[in-house]
């Protein structure tokens, strides 16, 4: 790897860094006098004092801060201006460094090492000044005692508020040739593949967390052996830092910044509502604004697309959504902009503001991104799993296992699983290990699983060979590497609830672990084998905690404002059922999983359910039917009667079952008779089933989601019996929507915008046709891209989903396909 490389002798700042932090460590039991020191410099230097909480000077620094004063984003100039002054106070000798190439720098809004007041624990600030002492001491002088404090002070110190990959960037600047740098740049280096340091720090951690103490110091080890090398191109942390830094700023000109167009309102907007005492409705905000900068009325009154709405209006809101992403305004009020304390007291300029969107813009990517797995497979991280396992060869490991309450599994060779970043270097390692002939796929993916996915409150059945089950548990614990073991030195800890024999319903898979969640009815007869029919006690399920989603989450995700949200909220509460239509490409599916999620105020997806009617979908298949069992035949129950089932012992909480592509089926043939129960006046009302002796109500709590696509003209117009059941909400093309600007502002790409206009106009073209009409718009979705928008993404977009999709409208009419050809391709026209 070619390497940039400043000589030792140009890291001029490293000598005055160090003199700095000696100067520095007598205002340990001096703060106030520290703080003192430090305002004078700010005030004499023309610089805004930066460390004040709700609008008074702040009591008590660390002095990893202090350090930050000059080691964040702002200009060289004045950079050099506070190490002067606060250097110069300090009585620091050293000549004050004009270079500052390599040297890590914090964010501009999270340059404390410490929390609020409020937030932070009384001895926090205290903590930092023991690590910092700490850290010099070992640093200047290494030895057992002084290494035995540096791990207790920093262990200490790094789960404390506010410290994250900063410590090692604050520890890095008090002794660069002693601690190891591990902000994002430097991460990023020394994990590539072909970085002299990859093989060595891999072994040790993945750096997807911050170190232990510990770890800390073995990583620290591992680069200075490498420096040892003659051949290696950096032989100190200062030289490696700096490499990284080259390496990652010879790209700059790519580095991203927006010129979104509604930027410019963030500072105003907090200004004015500083102005109104904090809180303000839309409209006096926007007065306030418009008073503060003597707006004209061209920009006031400006407006934009169809709607003819002000732009200014659209513009100042989409700067408060985005500073109540970031929490500098309360939504938690509808109609009421409140600054929280972080807007009172946080920066804002115009480079804040750009973090700010580009931050934002790019969750909402990932989220969206996300959003397109199968819905099966969306598990929050606390949810139970279920696994069959094999507790050694022929499980010969059973009753040692059972007796210590432990799982375990082999590949002792491979030493602590945690060390391994992926399933692909777990392969890599089994290959050198056990030999190249083989894949290790299903090795691999074991592994991974044991040490990485199971977790506690997972259910482990226990298998011999494929017939026989003999043990069934509960995980209490992590992954642990047992050393010590002399085999099976992976283990979990785990509650085992049942030892004996029983016969496996079919054929067990063959492999040592397998989850098995996803397969419910294979879970559900697994379970049935340890049900005791003595036994009156049902035990209690471990509480799942799910992420929280709310309305600003729904909002933030799927192209609609508020109002609409509203609408369609009450709609579903008022009618219990509704159907979501609209043309290709508006989002029906992702919008209904988060409708459902947004109504919870969490993502329980064990209260959600979903399934796809087709034409070959029948009562049997949904309600109830025989299927076939080893014995014949078995009357089995469905998905929506096991749901309603769940739902009524659950009274006290909504449940949404949603049905795409709800008018593909014959629903009076699916529904049967319970179409007439999932009506919200007959919600309770019991009916005897068809199949069984039972009476079944469909409960209050069971809201059911339809999706219906409108430009597929394959289906019958759904009948008059399911439409007076169901509500009916249009789910138009998104492109004016605050959603889909953010993604245009954030592509900053003319090409797309033009590509953009020309599908509104198409859109509008087809809501004219005679023989389409408004239910075959393009979708917004069709330009929502995973990745980069590029020429070439743009081009395939067009020639491989519109175009066809135009053919198919237009199929007797080739002109008009050739008419439209001609615009959206002319759209990427230079």
């Amino acid at each position: 790897m070619e390497s940039n490389i400043q000589p030792k002798s140009s890291f001029a700042w490293t000598s005055f860094y160090m003199e700095f932090a000696d100067k520095l460590l007598p205002y340990k039991n001096n703060r106030p006098q520290l703080l003192e020191l430090i305002k004078d410099v700010f005030d004499s230097s023309g610089f805004r004092y930066p460390f004040t909480e709700n609008g008074q000077p702040i009591d008590d620094i660390c002095p990893f801060t202090v350090f930050g004063c000059f080691n964040k984003g702002i200009t060289n100039e004045n950079r050099i201006a506070l190490m002067k002054g606060i250097g110069s106070k300090l009585g620091v000798k050293a000549a004050v460094p004009t270079e500052f190439d390599g040297i890590p720098v914090l964010n501009n809004m999270r340059a404390w090492f410490f929390g609020y007041k409020a937030e932070r624990k009384e001895d926090d600030i205290s903590n930092l000044w023991d690590v910092f002492e700490a850290g010099i001491n070992y640093a200047d002088n290494p030895s057992e005692v002084s290494k035995a404090a540096f791990i207790a002070c920093y262990d200490k110190v790094r789960m404390q508020l506010g410290i994250k990959w900063n410590l090692t960037m604050g520890l890095y600047w008090i002794r660069p040739f002693s601690y190891l740098n591990l902000d994002e740049r430097n991460r990023s280096y020394l994990t590539q593949n072909d970085a002299p340091y990859y093989t060595s720090i891999a072994r040790i951690s993945n750096l997807k967390q911050l170190p232990g103490a510990k770890t800390y110091l073995e990583l620290i080890a591992a680069c200075k052996e490498i420096f040892a090398i003659s051949d290696i191109p950096h032989h100190s942390f200062p030289e490696l830092s700096h490499a990284a830094w080259t390496i990652s700023t010879s790209g700059e000109q790519n580095k991203k910044s927006s010129s979104a167009s509604f930027l410019k309102w963030f500072a105003p907007l907090i200004n004015a509502l500083k102005e109104l005492g904090g809180s303000a409705t839309p409209e006096q905000a926007r007065k306030q604004i418009i008073s503060d900068l003597n707006l004209p009325d061209e920009i006031i009154n400006e407006t934009r697309g169809k709607t003819a709405v002000k732009k200014f209006d659209n513009e100042v809101a989409f700067a408060r959504n985005y500073l109540a992403y970031e929490g500098y305004i309360d939504s938690s009020v509808r109609g009421i902009w409140s600054l929280t304390e972080k807007g009172r007291s946080a920066p804002m300029n115009d480079e804040i503001a750009s973090e700010i969107f580009l931050k934002w813009a790019e969750i909402f990517k990932k989220r969206r991104e996300s959003a397109e797995d199968v819905f099966i497979n969306e598990r929050n991280t606390n949810e139970k799993r279920y696994w069959i396992y094999a507790p050694g060869n022929k499980s010969s490991k059973w009753e040692e296992f059972y007796s210590q309450g432990i799982m375990g599994i082999g590949w002792d060779e491979m030493g602590d699983l945690k060390q391994y970043p992926s399933k692909d270097a777990m392969k890599t390692k089994m290959k050198e290990l056990y030999g190249a002939e083989y894949s290790y796929m299903n090795s691999a993916l074991a592994t991974w699983q044991f040490a990485n996915v199971i977790q506690a409150g997972d259910i482990v059945y226990v298998k011999k060979g494929m017939r026989k089950v003999i043990g069934r548990g509960i995980v209490e614990s992590d992954y642990i590497f047992d050393d010590g073991r002399e085999e099976y030195k992976h283990i979990r800890k785990i509650k085992w609830t049942h030892n004996g024999e029983w016969e496996h319903p079919g054929q067990a898979v063959m492999k040592t672990l397998t989850d098995i969640t996803l397969y419910t009815n294979y879970v559900h007869k697994l379970e049935a084998l340890f049900i005791d029919d003595d036994s009156t006690d049902v035990p209690e399920e471990k509480e799942i905690v799910y992420d929280p989603y709310t309305e600003d989450d729904f909002l933030s995700e799927v192209f609609m404002d508020a109002g609409r949200y509203s609408t369609l909220v009450n709609l579903l509460k008022n009618k219990k059922n509704i159907i979501l239509q609209g043309a290709p490409g508006v989002g029906k599916t992702f919008a209904a999983k988060r409708l459902a999620f947004s109504m919870m105020g969490q993502k329980d997806t064990s209260r959600v359910m979903m399934v796809q009617f087709h034409q070959s979908y029948s009562y049997e298949d949904f309600i109830m039917g025989f299927r076939p069992s080893k014995d014949g035949f078995e009357l089995t129950p469905g998905p929506f009667y096991q749901f309603c089932k769940a739902a009524q012992d659950d009274d006290e909480r909504d449940y949404f079952f949603i049905i795409d592509e709800i008018n593909r089926g014959n629903v009076s043939k699916i529904f049967g008779e319970l179409l007439m129960l999932i009506e919200k006046e007959k919600r309770g009302e019991k009916l005897r089933l068809l199949y069984s002796n039972e009476l079944f109500s469909v409960p209050q709590n069971v809201y059911i989601i339809g999706m219906m696509n409108t430009a597929d003209r394959s289906l019958a117009i759904i009948d008059y019996a399911l439409r007076r059941r169901f509500a009916f909400f249009e789910l138009e093309p998104a492109f004016d929507s605050e959603g889909f600007q953010a993604i245009m502002q954030q592509a900053n790409n003319p090409k797309f915008n033009a590509l953009v206009e020309q599908i509104k106009a198409l859109n509008e073209f087809i809501s004219k046709d005679e023989s389409l009409g408004s239910g075959f718009r393009i979708g917004h979705s069709f330009l929502c891209a995973n990745g980069e928008i590029t020429d070439e993404w743009l081009e395939a977009v067009i020639k491989y989903e519109l175009l066809p999709l135009l053919s198919e409208y237009w199929f007797d009419e080739p002109s008009k396909v050739e008419q439209w050809t001609k615009r959206l391709c002319g759209a990427l026209d230079d």
